[in-house]
């Protein structure tokens, strides 16, 4: 299973539909959005791709109850799950969080196989050493709108723990 991993779309929507779209034509099959959102308005484009969505908030929460109004109203294609989102995908297991710091914390535990998250805007793929004394990968999409850093997504295979650092798309002359 394919999926699109990105973060800190910060109300560019342009962008993120371009990178889900690209994403889509790739094969990816669900997206994961680790935080930064801000407004519900973001996601529509996204719920005309069809593809599922999984979100969490970040530190700028926007509007949460239209997130939970449009997670209702999208017939599933969009779940807000608040601070964290703890997925089963392909078999795989995971989590997603906004913060680096949590995300290295949940990977040392190594419950997971995949630990998402955003907000440095500082794409990255490693693997974190675990407490059973095996590797989790630690996923960072960075900015899919390119605030501060280069814009860029995740093309991730589940089935092959496959990460791949990928440019959003430019969308017109400003990027947007």
């Amino acid at each position: 299973m394919k999926i699109c991993i990105v973060s800190d779309s910060h109300d560019r929507a342009p962008m993120l539909a371009a990178a889900v779209t690209e994403a889509k034509a790739a094969g990816a099959a669900a997206v994961i959005h680790c935080g930064d959102l801000i407004g519900m308005n973001t996601l529509l484009p996204l719920v005309a791709l069809g593809l599922p969505v999984h979100l969490v908030h970040g530190n700028n929460l926007g509007d949460a109850p239209a997130l939970f109004r449009l997670s209702t109203a999208s017939g599933g294609l969009v779940t807000y799950h608040g601070a964290d989102a703890e997925l089963v995908l392909a078999g795989r297991r995971v989590i997603a969080t906004h913060y680096p710091h949590y995300a290295r914390g949940l990977a040392c535990t190594g419950d997971y196989d995949v630990v998402c998250c955003g907000h440095s805007h500082d794409a990255g793929v490693s693997q974190q050493i675990n407490v059973r004394g095996g590797r989790t990968w630690l996923v960072n999409p960075g900015t899919v709108a390119g605030l501060g850093a280069p814009a860029t997504w995740i093309m991730a295979d589940l089935a092959a723990l496959d990460f791949e650092i990928r440019p959003t798309p430019v969308t017109g002359p400003s990027g947007e």
